[in-house]
Order: structure tokens, then C-alpha cells, then sequence
């Protein structure tokens, strides 16, 4: 889970705006509470629902299949709308949608901590899900209530809520568990909403009416092919990669991806997700980082707990404290990053991360069931640390790799791969994980199905004492290699990262003509350069 772009719907100004509050006006400061503490739920039901997993599966008799939809079911929502809410919230009224977002997350959690079956509980965190990327697009709402230092100001504390969700999710949610149980985790994001609500009402209302339509073929397409991918890593931790149910919706989500990509080239300017920027090779680097530096975060989030709930045998509450090296420094070092951004360069803070990260995937081979606290923090901080360093400064490296007009799509952009790969990563790794564990419980000499499903519960938290430890064997082995994998992904980012925004690769050369690809993009470069430093400049104009 990763902090929102404060450009991330502040789109191309408009002619039409409601009335906005003045920057002394008396909505300021509940427009920010409520945007803040909205958008401290959205982490909090990601990182709570992986820590309250195990408990929930268990009490309500669920298959494996049925507890990862929890999780998938969730994501994929929410990473599919939020430039489909951002658009409506244009033209219906942010506040409108920023209320509906609010009201959705917590009455939807309020049904999840009542659910009878982990069916309901999975149609309820799907809708759910689209009340989250509501609340993701209600960066708008500050965006276009706030001007200067008070935007500026609203934005930190923004950021700030985020991180702290992030930071204290797990650890007060392994604290409810054990205290209330796993119903109590999700009743807490419903209370959480009540106070977001009403601040937002007096939020003041804007819309720009004249925008495009929404963009409906394409959020099908793009939410229809992740639903399929997901569905597809679902089957293939009980089936095998090799299964026909596997592979079928495999093929549909590539070929309904590539539908997407189809119908956004052809809207043009009417994209919600303009494909064209795409072209720019620093654009696509930094648009890249998510796969290399958030991946592997979010994996670590949603299934550590799990593990040292399992295998390790700690409590709920113990897991969220063995978090902390990995979250605290999500908190605590954005700021400083951008500071050290200043003085050096977004790329050599950004290749610096990937390297941390790279660190701490390899250390990740050193993790043990019956571990210390001080040998899970050795592969957990440099993780932490990098992350950190990352967040502080991705969102001002997609916008500042492209002309000033296009900022707002280039956010869009971003958030939207940033919390598809996070998406992607929570599906992915769970059947990757349950693989891994269950062919070396085929080794053990059993079947092949009870030993898929043996391993999917222990991925979830869930281990059978007949076969612990073969499952501690299994799936710690498992986690090594998903750290050797994501020690490779995030050395090559460094590498592409330190490539691709090298300071002479904005500047034209000569001959290069007015610097516009056809369609109207500008290449790489047009009208901004590097300076040796790294930091990006406009060039004066002639």
C-alpha cells in the first residue's frame, strides 16, 4: 500500500468550478481532517484485513480460494477506479464522491465484521474497494479547495496519514485481534469513516462539468483483466500454472489488457489513461518503480504476518511489532528524502532505494521461523529504508518527467500502475509462495491436491500441526526465493532507473525539430532539461 500522488486528479483546469474556500475560509481545515482521515482507512484495510486473516479463515470454516478473494477482491477495485472516480468526481461533484467514498468503505467494512461466510465477506470488500478509489481521488478535493503553503500543508498532512496507516496498521490490528477478534479490526475501520463523513460535509463542493465522459469500455476492460489475472494466480495455487483454469484466464486478462490499451489510444485526449506518455523513457522508468519498489513491500505486509503467525507461532500482536523496521521507516523518511532529493538528485535517491531494497530482498534469505526480533529486522529495515526513500520522492519524479499540461494525467498514470502492481504482487505472491511450499510437501510423499491445499492454508496462516514441519521447512524455503526475486527485479530497477534519468537524456539535440511526437506528445526532453545535478529545469524560451 503506498501514498497517493497529490496530483493524482488534478487534472486539466477547467472553466467551470464551483464555489472553492478561501485558504482563510472556516472549510479548510475540515476538507483536510476529512481527506486525511479518509485516506488513513484505505492502508488500515489492507494491512489489517492480511493480519486478521488467518483468525477469520479459520473461524468461518473458509476454503483457500475463498480467504485470498478477500484480499483480491479488494484490490482489484480499487486499483481499477480510481481515474474512473476521479473522472466522475469532475463532473458530479468532488465532495459528492469524496461522501460516497467514505460512506462505502465504512458501511461495507461494517457488513465485513458481520459477515456469515467469507463469500459475503468477499462481494463486500469488492465493493468496498470502489469506495477506496473514491477516497483515492479525493486528492481533488483538496487540490481545488486550497492554494500555496495551506495546499501544500494539507498535502503533508495527507501524505503523513497514509504513512501512519501504514506504519501502525498491522500493529493495531494484530492488538484488536487479540484483544476482540478479527470482527473488531474491520468494525474499527467503520467507526474510523463516522468522523471522515462528517468533516467532509462541510468540505466545499467543486466540479469542472465540461470534462469528457466518463470512460466506461475502459475501466471494464482494465478491471475485467485484472479480475482475470487474479483469478487466474488464484487457481493456479490449487490447480498448477499448467491447468486449463489457469491458463484460460491467464490469455483473457492479456487479451483484455490489451483492449484497454486499444481503446485508450484511440479516445486520444478523452483517455482517462493516455497511453502516449508512455513513449518518454523517463516517464516509463519512474512509472516502473512501483514493480520494483513497492512490489515487494506490499508482498512482505500482507504475508509476513501471516508467516509469523503460522509457522512461527507468534501472536497477531507480536507480528504487527516485528513489522515495525519495515513500516516505521515509511513514516518517518519521506520527508528526508525529498530534502536529500534537493541536494543531490530524484535519481540518485531513487537508484539509492532500489539498491536498499535489493539489500534487503537478499537478506530476506536469512529468515527463520524461531528467529529473533534482531534477525527479522536485519533483512527488514534496508527494506523499510528503501521504501521510505522511494515514497518520499516517486510522485514528484512521474510529474516532473513530462511537460507541465500533461502532470495530471502523468499522476493518474502513476497511481494507477503503483496500486495495480500492488494488486498484481498480492495475488501473484500468494500463489507463488503456495507452490514453492507445496511441491516441497510433494517431496514429503503427499498427494498433490492436499498438499496444494495444506500449503495455501499455511500461506494464510494456517498450518497443520501433522505437517508442521514440513510447512516450516517449505515455506520458509518459499520466502527465500521470493527474496532472491525481488533482490533481481530491484537491482535491475536500480539499473534502468540510473539509465534512464541520466541527466542528458531530456536534453534535445539538435535538429530535433518543435520536440512533438505525432498525436501531439512532446518527445523526451521537449522544453525541460537535467541539469547535470539530475533536478529537471524548464529552458527559457528563446
Amino acid at each position: 500500500m503506498s501514498t497517493p500522488s497529490s496530483l493524482a486528479t488534478a487534472r486539466r483546469p477547467g472553466p467551470h468550478r464551483s464555489r472553492t474556500a478561501d485558504d482563510s475560509g472556516r472549510g479548510y481545515w475540515p476538507t483536510a481532517v476529512a481527506v486525511a482521515s479518509a485516506s488513513m482507512m484505505l492502508p488500515f484495510s489492507v494491512t489489517g484485513a492480511a493480519v486478521a486473516l488467518p483468525n477469520m479463515a479459520a473461524h468461518l470454516g473458509s476454503s483457500v480460494g475463498a480467504a485470498q478473494w478477500m484480499l483480491n477482491a479488494f484490490n482489484i477495485t480499487f486499483a481499477a477506479l480510481p481515474l474512473a472516480a476521479g473522472s466522475l468526481a469532475d463532473r458530479l461533484g468532488r465532495r459528492r464522491v469524496l461522501l460516497t467514498g467514505i460512506a462505502l468503505v465504512g458501511a461495507l467494512s461494517l457488513l465485513v465484521a458481520l459477515a456469515p461466510s467469507m463469500a459475503f465477506a468477499d462481494a463486500a470488500r469488492a465493493v468496498q474497494g470502489c469506495g477506496a478509489a473514491a477516497v483515492l481521488a479525493s486528492g481533488a478535493v483538496l487540490a481545488h479547495s486550497t492554494s500555496g503553503r495551506r495546499r501544500q500543508l494539507a498535502f503533508g498532512v495527507l501524505g503523513s496519514s497514509f504513512g501512519t496507516g501504514l506504519a501502525i496498521g498491522p500493529l493495531v490490528a494484530g492488538a484488536l485481534v487479540e484483544a476482540a477478534g478479527w470482527r473488531s479490526v474491520f468494525a474499527l475501520v467503520a467507526v474510523m469513516s463516522v468522523p471522515a463523513w462528517l468533516c467532509a460535509t462541510r468540505a466545499p463542493e467543486s466540479r469542472t462539468p465540461d470534462r469528457p465522459a466518463l470512460d466506461l469500455a475502459g475501466a471494464v476492460a482494465f478491471t475485467a483483466g485484472l479480475a482475470c489475472l487474479s483469478f487466474a494466480f488464484v487457481r493456479a495455487g490449487s490447480a498448477g500454472w499448467g491447468a486449463v483454469s489457469t491458463l484460460l484466464p491467464m490469455f483473457a486478462a492479456v487479451a483484455l489488457v490489451a483492449l484497454f490499451a486499444v481503446v485508450e489510444q484511440h479516445r486520444g485526449d478523452r483517455a482517462m489513461f493516455d497511453v502516449r506518455l508512455l513513449r518518454r523513457p523517463e516517464f516509463l522508468a519512474v512509472v516502473c518503480q512501483p514493480f520494483t519498489v513497492t512490489l515487494g513491500f506490499v508482498i512482505l505486509l500482507v504475508y509476513l504476518p501471516a508467516y509469523l503467525q503460522g509457522v512461527a507461532g507468534r501472536t497477531a500482536l507480536a507480528g504487527g511489532l516485528l513489522l515495525l523496521p519495515m513500516t516505521a521507516p515509511v513514516l518517518l523518511l519521506p520527508l528526508a528524502a525529498g530534502r536529500l532529493a534537493a541536494r543531490t538528485s530524484v535519481r540518485a535517491v531513487l537508484t539509492c532505494a532500489s539498491a536498499l531494497i535489493a539489500v534487503g530482498s537478499l537478506l530476506l534469505t536469512t529468515l527463520h521461523g524461531n528467529g529473533s526480533w534482531l534477525q527479522l529486522a536485519l533483512p527488514l529495515l534496508p527494506f523499510g529504508a528503501g521504501v521510505g526513500l522511494a515514497f518520499g520522492v516517486m510522485d514528484n519524479a512521474a510529474v516532473s518527467t513530462v511537460p507541465v499540461e500533461n502532470a495530471g494525467a502523468a499522476a493518474g498514470i502513476f497511481n494507477t500502475m503503483r496500486i495495480t502492481g500492488e494488486s498484481v504482487a498480492v495475488a501473484g505472491a500468494s500463489a507463488l509462495l503456495a507452490a514453492l511450499t507445496a511441491a516441497r510437501l510433494n517431496d514429503s510423499g503427499l498427494p498433490t491436491g492436499a498438499a496444494a491445499r495444506i500449503a495455501g492454508q499455511a500461506v494464510q496462516g494456517q498450518v497443520a500441526e501433522a505437517h508442521r514441519p514440513a510447512l516450516t521447512e517449505g515455506l520458509t524455503s518459499a520466502f527465500h526465493t521470493l527474496g532472491l526475486v525481488l533482490a533481481a527485479l530491484s537491482a535491475l530497477g536500480a539499473v534502468l532507473t540510473h539509465l534512464a534519468l541520466a541527466p542528458d537524456r531530456a536534453v534535445p539535440k539538435p535538429g530535433q525539430g518543435d520536440g512533438v511526437r505525432p498525436g501531439g506528445v512532446p518527445k523526451s526532453g521537449a522544453g525541460r532539461q537535467i541539469r547535470p545535478s539530475g533536478r529537471f529545469w524548464r529552458a527559457p524560451r528563446k
